[in-house]
């Protein structure tokens, strides 16, 4: 039987889920989405599932509040058996939850109880995990901490950035959400209680986490350096005794192998050594080869097209110095 559903979104997570949903036989009766932006840093955004709502005639809801009284009036009207939510970015209370017979779920891009919060996607890349997935949930007043209702999981690929991955799950979701509407409606479902002591948390990652910290495992700094893509960007600074330093973005890299005979081994952290036209960076227990990278105001490019011209032998990432500030 066709449930009536209000998908809220608003992140480009949300996307195929919805679309999947729209094609489906369910009655997709409204989207709540975020207002749209204007003003200074919004003139470019476009709001992908508002355009597809749009095209489909389907209600948009855009409160700047979803839980006012105004709003959960609104949300009532629509008389939806479900809520879907995925990348919505707003709190939802527990009168709003209450609303829709069948209660409201989350699409969340992780094996919760893993990665709760903002970014589980990064989270898993940056802490090296082989497997991730989604988790479709049933919404509680408490963060990403309700029943679990069905899951799908897949391997993170080597060298598969953040980004890369983040979109892999949308569409992963789109199945997982229809797969689970209809045992809810059939209530065939068998909920699954998330285990406590297995939480962990993925705290929203801020502009200033993009920078590498060449003292850790070469490993770890691989993984930082697609954990980062597409934002906040891995970066470091480029210092040379003699030359202005520079902000760099480092894009691919490769660990050293035993069988790499550089030698590398007497330098400090961050120091580079130059060999042909090739870039290497020591790290805390051995070295990467840098593949690609972007200087500050210029395009992505090879370690060769970077070393045209120029050379970093004795220069070395790190941090901003204090008197470049």
């Amino acid at each position: 039987m066709p449930l009536r559903v209000v998908m809220m979104g608003t992140g480009i997570f949300a996307l195929p889920s919805f679309q999947t949903l729209i094609d489906s036989e369910h009655d997709v009766v409204a989207l709540v989405t975020q207002p749209d932006r204007t003003g200074r840093g919004h003139h470019r955004h476009v709001n992908e599932l508002k355009e597809t709502a749009l095209a489909h005639d389907v209600a948009v809801f855009q409160p700047d509040s979803v839980n006012t009284p105004e709003s959960l009036h609104q949300l009532r009207e629509y008389k939806a058996d479900i809520f879907v939510v995925a990348a919505y970015g707003q709190i939802l209370s527990k009168e709003l939850l209450e609303i829709p017979r069948l209660g409201a779920v989350n699409l969340h891009g992780s094996l919760l109880p893993k990665y709760r919060g903002a970014a589980p996607v990064q989270y898993a890349v940056l802490n090296g995990e082989k497997e991730t997935g989604v988790t479709l949930f049933q919404i509680e007043p408490k963060l990403d901490a309700g029943p679990i209702l069905g899951v799908i999981k897949t391997d993170i690929g080597n060298k598969e950035t953040s980004g890369q991955l983040h979109d892999r799950l949308a569409e992963l979701s789109a199945p997982l959400t229809l797969e689970v509407l209809q045992k809810l409606e059939a209530g065939t479902i068998e909920e699954i209680t998330q285990e406590a002591a297995a939480v962990t948390k993925a705290p929203k990652i801020r502009k200033e986490h993009g920078l590498i910290d060449w003292s850790k495992k070469s490993q770890e700094i691989g993984w930082h350096v697609y954990g980062m893509q597409p934002w906040p960007m891995p970066f470091t600074f480029l210092h040379h005794p003699e030359r202005k330093s520079t902000r760099i973005l480092i894009l691919d890299v490769v660990e050293l192998s035993g069988e790499d005979a550089v030698p590398i081994e007497k330098l400090c952290s961050g120091e580079l050594l130059q060999i042909d036209n090739r870039i290497f960076a020591r790290t805390g227990d051995s070295g990467l080869e840098i593949l690609k990278l972007q200087p500050a105001g210029k395009k992505p490019m090879s370690a060769s097209q970077f070393l045209c011209g120029t050379s970093v032998n004795g220069s070395a990432f790190g941090p901003q110095q204090q008197n470049e500030k």
